[in-house]
């Protein structure tokens, strides 16, 4: 069974359309915030010049939309590479999905299999896809679980469709397996990725890693939401690419037909509602199939008088139950229902 690759390039597109980012330069935040596009610009080249990945990010965003320069793709690319080899992880994530969106699948995994150690999730959404279908990488169905569990936690609605997908081909031993690695990798469990020889030889430079304990610095960047998109500095409107759709690679006869990939979700994830923290429980094709589903889970004691919150995304209804008192409770509670055969992930508040 194959993911189909149409749908998750069309999925990286929807991907860089609402990619977060950031900028340290706050006299050149402040002038695009304000439309300056010039002056801003103007602040970020020198510190890009001299090696400030995020400086050098933010003119990747730049030249990638049009604003204040030009709108050039290859400039982008270059500005997106210097930040990258230094550890960017938005612009690792960046490069790799222009790379594997413009049809360099080899060389865009190394820096999505980077992006995605490093927990960003819309690099866990293509590594999650490629480990499922062996492409480029080795076939690993727990560990592909585990990485769209966790890009569908951040709320991408196209990881979302997918882990519904893997849903109706991985065992209950293969989704207990997942569902615990995913645990893993939100409090900062490492992972590895076997790829295939031809790709391992294009493998970036490591970047140097923290020192465990090491607090991260804070950052005086400001993040866009996927709606604020026409006048944030890190999120530009990628131009159409007029492309073939990749060919999928042969399917074994045994292997069952790959399902349809739901439409995607273009708006902003709706968050859970109410204070508390609440658990995941799928996301369904209609409401009718969430209360379906609830009729099922419902009988579990742990999640016995809970109330069910059925929110639709896009063409999808998302199941979350609660209130769980905190965190600690929420993650007992998917422990048991992972152990019972469902899927589950908490969900802050």
């Amino acid at each position: 069974m194959r993911l189909r690759e149409t749908g998750v390039v069309w999925g990286i597109v929807m991907l860089l359309q609402s990619a977060p980012g950031v900028a340290t330069v706050k006299d050149g935040v402040d002038a695009w915030q304000a439309g300056n596009y010039a002056k801003a610009i103007a602040e970020w080249k020198q510190p890009a010049e001299q090696g400030d990945a995020d400086a050098q990010f933010n003119l990747g965003q730049a030249y990638k939309l049009g604003r204040g320069v030009t709108a050039d793709g290859k400039i982008a690319q270059s500005w997106y590479l210097k930040a990258a080899q230094q550890g960017h992880e938005q612009a690792q994530a960046n490069l790799g999905l222009i790379l594997f969106q413009g049809g360099d699948r080899q060389g865009a995994i190394p820096w999505i299999v980077k992006a995605a150690q490093r927990g960003e999730p819309r690099a866990q959404y293509v590594l999650g896809t490629a480990m499922f279908n062996g492409d480029l990488v080795a076939r690993d169905w727990p560990r592909a679980y585990a990485l769209m569990t966790r890009a569908a936690a951040a709320g991408l609605p196209q990881a979302a469709t997918s882990l519904q997908q893997m849903d109706s081909y991985l065992s209950i031993a293969d989704r207990q397996t997942g569902a615990t690695l995913a645990r893993e990798m939100e409090t900062g469990g490492t992972f590895t990725v076997a790829m295939a020889p031809s790709v391992s030889s294009t493998l970036p430079a490591k970047s140097p890693a923290a020192k465990p304990g090491t607090p991260k610095p804070k950052s005086t960047a400001v993040a866009a939401a996927p709606s604020q998109a026409a006048s944030a500095p890190v999120a530009p409107q990628p131009a159409k690419v007029a492309q073939a759709a990749p060919k999928p690679a042969p399917v074994p006869a045994s292997t069952p037909p790959a399902p349809k990939p739901a439409p995607v979700e273009t708006a902003a994830p709706t968050p859970s509602s109410g204070s508390a923290w609440k658990v995941q429980l799928g996301a369904y094709g209609s409401e009718a199939g969430a209360q379906k589903a609830w009729g099922d889970i419902s009988k579990n004691s742990v999640v016995r008088g809970k109330s069910p919150d059925y929110i639709p995304v896009g063409a999808l209804t998302r199941l979350r139950a609660g209130p769980f008192p905190g965190k600690a409770e929420a993650n007992s509670a998917c422990q048991a229902l992972v152990k019972a055969g469902f899927n589950c992930f908490p969900v802050a508040p």
